[in-house]
C-alpha cells in the first residue's frame, strides 16, 4: 500500500481504536492490528503527531508499578473522523474510474 495513504488510514484507525473509550499503546496496537498493519514503532509517532494537532489528549496512570500513557480522542479527533467517513464517497467514485467499474452507483 502506497506510504502516504496508509499514514492517513493508520491516523484514522488510531482515533477510531480510541473513539469510545481511552486506550494505551499496545492494546491500540491489539485493536488496529486486525485491520491494518501497525508496529510500535508506527504508533507512536502517529499519537504524538494527534497530540500535537490536538486530535488527542493523554494522561498517565500507574499499572503494575509502572507509569502508562492513556490516549483520550478530543472533538478534533472525532470530527477527523467524520470527515474521513464523508470522504469516503470520492474515494469510492475514484475506485470506479480505476477500475473502469461505473456500474457501481
Amino acid at each position: 500500500m502506497d506510504a502516504q495513504l496508509k499514514k492517513g488510514l493508520l491516523e484514522v484507525c488510531v482515533l477510531a481504536a480510541i473513539k469510545s473509550e481511552e486506550s494505551y499503546g499496545y492494546k491500540i496496537i491489539s485493536d488496529v492490528s486486525p485491520y491494518i498493519e501497525i508496529s510500535e514503532s508506527t504508533l507512536y509517532p502517529i499519537l504524538k503527531r494527534l497530540e500535537l494537532t490536538g486530535m488527542v489528549t493523554t494522561r498517565s496512570k500507574e499499572y503494575n508499578g509502572r507509569l502508562r500513557k492513556y490516549y483520550m480522542i478530543t472533538q478534533k479527533g472525532k470530527e477527523r473522523i467524520n470527515d474521513f467517513v464523508q470522504d469516503l464517497d470520492e474515494f469510492e467514485r475514484v475506485y470506479r474510474f480505476i477500475c473502469g467499474r461505473s456500474d457501481i452507483k
